[in-house]
């Protein structure tokens, strides 16, 4: 393999707010507590000290796991939670079919890693990875489907509420157009009976990926949290409270919101007056204050505020945070010193800050996860064949295929030096118009434009005319493009992992296990 690293400014498909935020853009100062960098843990580890939970999330942990067959390193990075020394770093993400887009990979993988560097720097602390879980989200149509070998594979459900508690009784039909399509390798075989067995001997989404996510990962220590649980919602009672009865976030996050559009970026995440959603089985739903009444929509639901303050107190588990309180129930939770998440995840973690500290919760060191292109043996030498580098491949399609023409025609395409001969000719006119007439300077500058305006039509003529005679290598261009970058986009948002287990088997996880490293700021690109 050979690895080649690229800064985020040469990639494109990067957002300028993701940019901004790893090359530490002094506008976005602001809005995070800490910049990245390994010395800086000191002082999350010095904030994060007074931790007040770690029995109860032990107890939690040990509940979560008491069925799952998993190593002596799990099971010490439980217990280790009780000491207080020992300190987290999270991602999440929901539970999307068969692990959704590679990047879910990518994320956990961050996340090891960087615990791994912890150890090494600060020896006298623990430190656990842990995938945190967001089974509470109901967008079905964001996690019901994954894409292989340019296919889309979707779990058809009419379920409603909580995706995490829906039945995987009837995944089996996509499990069986899986196995057709992985074939009979030694990996497809592999890989096809860890996802049925994921999906087959799980009842629901949440405990499949529990699973996917132990199996794939548990040799490194990666501790996988489900959300849901009652007791972790205890420990977070007054939280729901204060934010159902006061509503402080609406007005602190538009606050902040407005603060990042004035230095030029957009908001993420509009906060709602009241920011959790009520949760029965096949329900969650947004509640809503009016007047002296809390009502939850598109049900009978109503409470009183005694009412609600006792449903809080006694059912807790039915309260489920909305994007805007999703971190702070993650920080309450864990003695955490970092989240690691892709670029539209920290933009809505940029929005919290000023929350954080009216709750008074310590903030986390917010890390932008790696992001990998994966470039085989085929696709490597087809880029070298077309004289093309890594970097060109980003480049957006039409843009490279007109640079690739400009770099191999024999023929002169650019008419630049003819416009300014134009410009100057015209120039003339105008001057001569002047001695007979003022009037006359629309008419001629009117005439400049259209001229000009001739020539880069002409231009555009010459630029298509010579792609024709490269035919063969612009849509070999394009077929490159089209293969790692589908729909025009990044591959790591796109494909599913399985398409390089099939390849690579047990290496694909260990090449990144041992090239990822979220400290370097840079992307990462694994050429065959």
């Amino acid at each position: 393999m050979q690895i080649i690293k690229l800064d985020y400014d040469k990639i494109p498909q990067f957002s300028n707010r993701d940019k901004a935020y790893v090359q530490e853009a002094e506008a976005l100062r602001p809005f995070y507590e800490y910049p990245v960098s390994i010395e800086n843990f000191e002082k999350v580890i010095q904030a994060k000290k007074d931790f007040p939970h770690r029995d109860t999330l032990v107890d939690i942990l040990n509940e979560q796991y008491k069925n799952t067959a998993t190593t002596q390193k799990v099971r010490d990075n439980i217990s280790s939670l009780k000491s207080e020394n020992t300190y987290t770093v999270i991602t999440g993400h929901q539970p999307a079919l068969a692990t959704g887009p590679l990047y879910f990979i990518y994320k956990i993988l961050s996340t090891i890693n960087l615990t791994e560097q912890l150890a090494e720097h600060y020896p006298d602390y623990n430190f656990v990875p842990v995938f945190w879980m967001g089974s509470e989200d109901h967008d079905f149509e964001e996690i019901n489907h994954f894409n292989l070998f340019g296919q889309t594979f979707t779990w058809e459900n009419d379920a409603q509420g909580a995706v995490g508690k829906m039945s995987t009784k009837n995944i089996l039909p996509v499990l069986d157009r899986l196995k057709e399509t992985l074939g009979d390798s030694e990996n497809a075989q592999k890989i096809y009976d860890l996802m049925h067995r994921a999906y087959a001997q799980n009842d629901s989404l949440d405990e499949a990926t529990f699973y996917l996510a132990n199996e794939l990962f548990r040799e490194y220590g990666l501790l996988v949290f489900i959300t849901s649980s009652r007791e972790a919602k205890q420990l977070f009672t007054d939280f729901i409270l204060k934010e159902i009865i006061e509503q402080p976030s609406y007005n602190i996050v538009n606050q902040t919101i407005s603060e990042l559009e004035e230095v030029g970026f957009k908001g993420q995440a509009s906060p709602r007056e009241i920011n959790f959603f009520y949760m029965r089985e096949g329900l969650r739903e947004r509640i809503v204050r009016e007047g002296d009444v809390y009502k939850v929509l598109s049900t009978d639901y109503t409470f009183s505020e005694k009412e609600i303050t006792q449903e809080v107190r006694d059912y807790s588990e039915r309260f489920s945070p909305n994007v805007i309180m999703r971190p702070m129930y993650q920080e309450v939770l864990f003695p955490n010193l970092a989240y690691i998440g892709g670029g539209g995840e920290l933009a809505y973690w940029l929005e919290r800050k000023a929350q954080f500290e009216y709750f008074g919760v310590p903030f986390p060191m917010l890390i932008r996860r790696s992001s990998v292109m994966w470039i085989d043996a085929g696709q490597s030498k087809k880029i070298n064949q077309l004289g093309l580098s890594v970097e060109d491949i980003f480049v957006e399609e039409d843009s490279l295929i007109t640079h690739f023409v400009q770099q191999n025609t024999t023929q002169e395409l650019d008419l630049s030096e003819a416009k300014t001969q134009l410009k100057t000719l015209y120039n003339n006119i105008l001057a001569q118009a002047k001695n007979i007439d003022n009037s006359l300077d629309k008419s001629v500058l009117g005439e400049q434009t259209k001229a000009l305006k001739s020539l880069d039509q002409l231009e555009q003529k010459l630029l298509r005319a010579e792609k024709r005679q490269h035919e063969t290598a612009t849509n070999r261009i394009k077929a490159i493009k089209s293969k790692l970058f589908p729909n025009r986009g990044l591959q790591e948002r796109k494909d599913n992992f399985m398409a390089f287990y099939l390849k690579y088997g047990d290496d694909f996880i260990g090449t990144l296990k041992q090239e990822i490293d979220v400290l370097d700021k840079q992307m990462l690109v694994i050429i065959e």
